[in-house]
């Protein structure tokens, strides 16, 4: 199934599907007072039901800090100081829905509720985020008996085991170690453990850092067959915008903070409309066609204690004048200009319109992967 068609039982475009999770204007800084750091500025991220949103950027870009602080896991010294989270509950009242919770409001009582059970987390670096001392069985049944607590103890066993299952991993692992484990198989464990209690929506931090391409590509598939099969939307984090391309519906780019980019992940590769996210195509090889050279972004993000003026990436952009220099470019919505562009698309750039090209390269439809 291709990025630009929606998935069975959802509506008719993109545009209808139900949304699942949303942040509108979100800003989060580092420190208070004079000190502060603006480490996310007026962010908005639309996550909807049943679709793989992805978030792309070089490191420090503010990816990671932006879903924690959806989730309120920001740990100090990160403080949100401005704009909202909604999470939209699919089911009715009837079944334990919960309607529109406006999640930084939440008090502790309703986010414990939904925490795991309808929002989960699959942190980056596995090996860190499971515990060493603890067996795999013990740490799947812990998060069962915490939210689940009418299951007995044979029951969460049960369950435990049929997670592991639905990663490819067989039941004998539960008494094994982390450490017992590869890096493949430790990164599988945490995507059954985030979806122990059936979420809506599972957040991916980085899954497959520091992973080898093949397991790569085995947690790629397994992520698409999970969501096919359970129904979860996913927001995937990564700097590697070749991931998301095959993975995500819908892409969204952040530089300095910012989200400079947003659209679907094949009109974000095959017609750039930012600088930056032109950079971030052509500074991976296509393993298909002509030999090419690769053109790496030039410089380094910004200092984000002293950010330039103007546009945030206009000391690194082959395009900026200066108006660039001079104002901080708003994120513009853009007009779908071709039959395969289905997604709305918004670009945060003055010069979007006149100088940014289509990226000539082509990405063929990966082996394995289905839409």
């Amino acid at each position: 199934m291709s990025a630009d068609q929606t998935r069975p039982g959802a509506s008719a475009g993109p545009e209808s599907t139900p949304i699942v999770l949303e942040a509108r204007g979100l800003c989060v800084d580092y420190g208070t007072g004079e000190d502060a750091v603006q480490a996310v500025t007026y962010a908005d991220l639309v996550l909807r039901r049943g679709e793989v949103l992805g978030l792309a950027g070089e490191s420090g870009s503010g990816k990671s800090t932006l879903a924690y602080a959806m989730t309120r896991l920001l740990r100090a010294p990160g403080l949100i100081t401005g704009g909202e989270v909604l999470f939209h509950d699919g089911r009715p009242e009837s079944e334990g829905g919960v309607g529109t919770v406006s999640l930084l409001d939440a008090p502790p009582s309703k986010l414990r509720r939904l925490r795991w059970s309808e929002i989960a987390v699959v942190f980056q670096s596995a090996l860190h985020a499971l515990n060493p001392v603890i067996t795999i069985q013990s740490q799947l049944t812990d998060v069962l008996a915490t939210h689940r607590k009418h299951l007995s103890h044979r029951q969460r066993v049960d369950r435990a085991a049929e997670l592991l299952g639905l990663v490819g991993i067989n039941r004998d692992r539960l008494e094994s170690y982390p450490h017992e484990l590869s890096g493949g198989m430790r990164q599988r464990v945490m995507i059954a453990m985030a979806l122990a209690l059936d979420p809506q929506v599972v957040i991916m931090d980085e899954p497959t850092t520091a992973l080898d391409v093949v397991t790569q590509r085995e947690i790629l598939d397994e992520i698409i067959r999970l969501r096919d099969q359970l129904g979860f939307s996913v927001l995937f984090i990564t700097h590697d915008l070749s991931l998301l391309i095959e993975l995500a519906d819908s892409i969204a780019v952040m530089y300095a903070g910012r989200v400079v980019e947003q659209g679907g992940a094949q009109d974000l590769f095959h017609a750039p409309r930012h600088p930056y996210t032109l950079g971030l195509v052509h500074s991976f090889p296509s393993l298909h066609g002509t030999h090419r050279r690769l053109e790496g972004i030039p410089g380094s993000p910004p200092d984000l204690r002293h950010p330039p003026s103007g546009c945030q990436f206009h000391p690194r952009c082959p395009f900026a004048d200066e108006t660039c220099a001079q104002k901080e470019p708003p994120l513009t919505p853009l007009p779908i200009t071709g039959p395969g562009f289905h997604r709305p698309r918004a670009a945060s750039c003055w010069r979007q319109g006149d100088v940014v090209v289509p990226a000539p390269l082509a990405l063929p439809e990966p082996e394995g992967v289905s839409r």
